[in-house]
């Protein structure tokens, strides 16, 4: 049976008919849901892949900094690879098809070129490894503990429980301070003391403070000394060498029981003041 035509606005209709339907029907239908239900089961089996790979890597304790990292890169092949399985069953020739991917990849990577950049990121990340999965770091001008170096991102918890996600080209690139690298800190303190107060005493009671403390190294010794002559106060600094998970805790307690000690030893903690001079003219 011939297609019909209609007419309307001198234009021309073409109606296809029944016979060209079921033809098409016949020649891509069975493509097209083998194709449909190809994608959904690859989905499925890519799914329960990347879970089964999560579960065998937290069993065998792999390195977390790789883990999200792989896991994401072998789901998003897999997801490539079933996208062009699909589009050759449903018939489309391969070097059309590969023709115009690679057009498209052109065109899409010139428009993500950022987001490329920040996946060499990622690679030089794990490549270098300036830090991994449970550091403390500092860097772009945020602070936090790194929970997962991802495909793009790398993502930080800070203290108070703020989930901040960083680009890895930025991050691979700049400047960044890991507090976790070393297994020791050094701790500073700057104590003032006023300039009648006896400055021996003022160091004994610290350096007392600091050996009584046990969290505190005593290789490297204890430091403490004098550092400057302020406007309203002697400043005494003082130094010493902690276990670096320690570190918040040794030096909250020490500003506390210097205060507390100087108090009850009568030195005195000065603030800044002026002193005002009145002249009575006669």
């Amino acid at each position: 049976m011939r297609p019909n035509f209609f007419y309307k606005d001198n234009l021309t209709f073409l109606i296809p008919s029944a016979d060209l339907l079921l033809n098409f029907a016949i020649t891509y239908g069975g493509k097209l849901v083998l194709a449909i239900v190809t994608l959904i089961v690859g989905y499925w089996l890519i799914g329960r892949l990347t879970r089964m790979m999560r579960r065998i890597f937290e069993k065998r304790e792999f390195d977390k900094t790789l883990q999200t990292f792989l896991i994401q890169l072998v789901g998003i092949t897999l997801k490539i690879l079933l996208a062009i399985s699909v589009v050759t069953m449903v018939g489309v020739q391969m070097t059309s098809f590969i023709a115009l991917l690679g057009a498209a990849g052109l065109a899409f990577g010139m428009a993500l070129s950022g987001t490329l950049q920040n996946f060499a990121g990622g690679v030089m990340l794990l490549i270098l490894k300036p830090f991994k999965v449970g550091d403390y770091i500092e860097a772009q001008g945020f602070a936090g503990t790194v929970m997962e170096i991802q495909i793009f991102h790398t993502i930080l918890n800070t203290p108070d429980k703020k989930r901040i996600i960083i680009p890895n080209g930025g991050l691979s690139t700049s400047s960044m301070i890991n507090y976790s690298a070393e297994p020791q800190r050094r701790v500073d303190w700057t104590f003032g003391i006023g300039y009648s107060d006896d400055i021996d005493k003022a160091k004994e009671i610290i350096l007392e403070l600091i050996v009584a403390d046990d969290r505190v190294l005593k290789d490297p010794n204890p430091f403490v000394g004098v550092i400057s002559l302020g406007d309203s106060s002697v400043n005494i600094v003082t130094r010493a060498w902690v276990d670096a998970p320690n570190y918040w805790d040794v030096f909250f307690k020490m500003n506390e029981a210097v205060k507390k000690e100087f108090d009850a030893k009568g030195i005195s903690i000065p603030f800044p003041q002026h002193d005002v001079h009145l002249f009575q003219q006669k």
